[in-house]
């Protein structure tokens, strides 16, 4: 039995694409472990899918000056050292690594010890993480075919980004029956991420009597942000997170207000959801969410409203403008072409 180690984490969007990816590993055979940080989120999302474990120390890596760069360092050179214990333990046969931080030292020490890597790029430019881990790279998967024009060409491979199956096993009904409501309205469903709910809460939150009357609105708010005073509203629910709900959660949304995580939308694409998207601005982070929405913007996927234009009122004005057209956005989405990404990166991981 063939065995591949998955790395990568620091946010759900560097752990999910794995998820997608392991009842396929296991069909098709591999003996399958994960290597993550101590305290990540990677740490709950593998412990919920049953497969070993193994966490090595990390430092996050900055463009910027910091004195913490210094200990971060070492942390990477720890890193790199106790992974490379942990590989000569497994013998795997192949290493997968999803990006973050912690792959970094996992992705050194396999090249260090001649076992293949393949990376996955999520967004249209890769990250400071992947930069530095794609030169010790067999092969780079990407979501965007953009991206292929930022790589190397001789091993740069578009596969798009593999899908967790049970998405599209979601069911309306259970979906609208975990939110109390009836199927009368519309349905608007708002995620902000594991990073950056906090403004896209407050708009949505400044302008909800005016929402509620048209949509039953689905709030993923994100952690310790459940305001108190609206819970039992009628037509409202908020989650902090789901999990198996989700799938049900967007089989009950009509459409969909997000920030532009590359995993998040290729969901939506995948689904077929309308979608307004609201990157986060490049005050906030590296601009690659922009890149994102930019792109799916170009080919009428989805619709774009910066941040810095985003008020309770611009946020409604969009959310209509969407749902009015929403037929014009399935219609481009079904016309894509678009696949699962899963197929493409399984086609790359067999070559090994």
């Amino acid at each position: 039995m063939k065995k591949i180690v998955l790395t990568g984490g620091g946010t759900a969007g560097h752990v999910t694409p794995n998820l997608a990816l392991l009842p396929f590993l296991k069909q098709e055979g591999w003996e399958v472990v994960y290597i993550g940080s101590e305290k990540g989120i990677e740490r709950s999302l593998i412990g919920a899918a049953g497969i070993p474990y193994y966490a090595i120390a990390t430092g996050k890596l900055r463009r910027y000056f910091s004195k913490e760069n210094f200990s971060d360092m070492l942390r990477v050179v720890q890193g790199v050292a106790e992974a490379k214990k942990r590989l000569k333990a497994l013998k795997p046969d192949l290493v997968f690594s999803k990006g973050g931080f912690v792959a970094v030292p996992v992705v050194l020490a396999a090249r260090s010890m001649g076992i293949p890597v393949i990376i996955h790029e999520s967004d249209i430019t890769p990250g400071l993480a992947n930069k530095i881990a794609m030169p010790f790279a067999k092969v780079i998967c990407t979501t965007f075919p953009e991206t292929l024009g930022h790589i190397s060409k001789k091993r740069g491979v578009h596969t798009g980004s593999p899908i967790r199956r049970e998405l599209f096993e979601g069911n309306r009904e259970k979906g609208l029956q975990l939110c109390g409501f009836d199927g009368a309205k519309p349905v608007l469903l708002m995620m902000g991420g594991s990073l950056g709910a906090v403004k896209l809460n407050q708009c949505l939150r400044g302008e909800l009597p005016k929402l509620l009357q048209k949509f039953d609105t689905i709030h993923l708010c994100g952690k310790g942000n459940v305001a108190k005073e609206l819970v039992g509203q009628k037509g409202y629910r908020q989650f902090e997170y789901v999990s198996a709900e989700l799938a049900h959660l967007f089989a009950a949304a009509d459409l969909i207000v997000s920030r532009a995580g590359s995993n998040s939308i290729c969901e939506f694409l995948a689904l077929k959801k309308p979608h307004l998207l609201i990157p986060l601005s490049k005050n906030a982070s590296r601009g690659d969410q922009i890149l994102n929405a930019a792109s799916f913007a170009k080919q009428g996927f989805a619709r774009v409203l910066p941040e810095e234009e985003m008020t309770p009122e611009t946020l409604m004005e969009n959310i209509i403008t969407l749902y009015k057209n929403k037929n014009k956005y399935i219609e481009k989405m079904e016309k894509s072409g678009f696949s699962d990404g899963t197929r493409g990166v399984l086609s790359q991981i067999r070559k090994f």
